[in-house]
């Protein structure tokens, strides 16, 4: 089938199936995290300070990762961030089996998963255009690693929910630190060109400046970079806050937290397969405009829905529109950016990502101590809406000053 072109290639078919099993094992523990906090702490600025140190080094590492990214072989860096999730994996899956249930532990295994993720996310985003031959299949490439990445999405909260249940949480713990080795398995079966880095005479420093101004510089880039850090810092973190919506609004249990989870990986999929359909790059730009309202008048709907089923529809609908502003916003980057600078370029989009959520999501558990988690909620699907708004603005000034660039172009060629 079209939509499942880019499986064609040997590289990045292993790469899909073994990050589809480990995907599953990561939203398992990460869904089980969240659970246990909650159901020992019952604090929902826990909750935020957990999932703040989990994302938290994508902000501050980010740029650096693109840097070092550039100058090393992207396949080892890769194998070696895989390894070291591995270690984290197993560690947190010990320390839960053996009940030794220290939030400090927790913490501090958050935040070397958070410190690994900075530069595996941004690897694998720029490893991706080396899988895959024929570079017009690369926006299918990233659309079907969207799919794949909310496939897991579904099907982890949901198998966690059921292990959470009845085997218990160290299950889902040690479930996570087994799944990674098929993903390392698959990666030494790829036979990767990756071409030698000669290191250059530059400093890091002087890349990371180069790497600043290159997005800065380019409108395009730099507008949607600037929408992406909005999102991620004001809407994209109500999701931390459906633990307390599915244990003390609907009065539910860790299945109850699991429907949320997956009912946003449902739409999330929806969205990944319509952009694996897309024949080109063209419209992107309008597509997550289109999504960014979408998404954030799901979250103002979804923070005053009275019933789960109510509730659960919203939850998906937020998927939908986030999966479809992320993946438009990460395929833009890396089809107009310059193969030098790629790397670079993919590290802002991570840091304007991952990094911004730890923030938001520590600014939200805040805000849900002082007024509530509806409201908190409420604020962040309207302040989505009027960035949304604020951007098409900014984005029909910008191109109705390119026509007019164009028209003194065409009228002084013709005089």
């Amino acid at each position: 089938m079209d939509i499942f072109r880019s499986l064609k290639y040997r590289n990045f078919k292993l790469f899909f199936y073994g990050q589809s099993v480990s995907l599953i094992g990561t939203w398992m523990q990460k869904t089980a995290v969240s659970w246990l906090v909650y159901q020992l702490t019952g604090s929902a600025v826990l909750l935020g300070i957990v999932s703040f140190v989990s994302l938290i080094p994508s902000l501050i590492l980010s740029p650096y990762a693109g840097s070092y990214i550039d100058r090393h072989n992207r396949f080892k860096v890769l194998v070696g961030t895989q390894v070291i999730s591995m270690l984290q994996a197993g560690a947190l899956a010990a320390m839960i089996y053996f009940r030794f249930y220290n939030m400090s532990g927790i913490i501090l295994l958050s935040l070397i998963q958070g410190i690994t993720n900075a530069f595996d996310v941004t690897c694998r985003q720029s490893l991706m255009v080396e899988m895959v031959d024929n570079k017009e299949d690369l926006p299918n490439a990233i659309a079907l690693n969207s799919t794949m990445t909310n496939m897991a999405r579904i099907a982890g909260p949901a198998l966690a929910g059921i292990i959470l249940s009845t085997l218990g949480e160290d299950f889902c713990f040690i479930s996570n630190f087994l799944s990674y080795i098929a993903v390392l398995t698959c990666l030494f079966m790829m036979k990767l060109n990756t071409a030698i880095v000669n290191r250059p005479q530059k400093d890091i420093w002087t890349e990371l400046k180069e790497g600043f101004h290159y997005v800065a510089s380019d409108r395009d880039i730099s507008s949607l970079i600037v929408m992406l850090t909005i999102s991620s810092l004001f809407v994209i973190p109500f999701n931390t806050l459906m633990p307390i919506f599915a244990k003390d609004l609907f009065h539910g249990s860790a299945k109850t937290f699991s429907w949320f989870e997956s009912a946003a990986g449902l739409g999330s999929v929806f969205s990944a397969v319509y952009l694996a359909y897309l024949k080109s790059s063209k419209g992107l730009i309008k597509i997550m405009a289109g999504a960014s309202l979408l998404f954030s008048l799901s979250v103002l709907l979804l923070a005053y829905a009275k019933v789960l089923p109510i509730a659960l529809l919203f939850m998906t609908f937020t998927g939908v529109g986030m999966m479809a502003q992320t993946s438009s916003i990460n395929t833009f980057i890396q089809t107009h950016s310059a193969s030098h600078m790629r790397a670079r370029a993919i590290s802002y989009f991570v840091m304007a990502y991952q990094g911004m959520i730890p923030v938001g999501s520590l600014l939200i558990g805040l805000l849900a101590g002082a007024v509530g988690p509806r409201m908190a909620v409420c604020v962040e699907g309207m302040i989505g809406i009027v960035a949304t708004l604020c951007f098409v603005l900014y984005r029909n000034r910008v191109e109705s000053g390119r026509m007019l660039g164009r028209k003194s172009t065409l009228a002084g060629t013709s005089i």
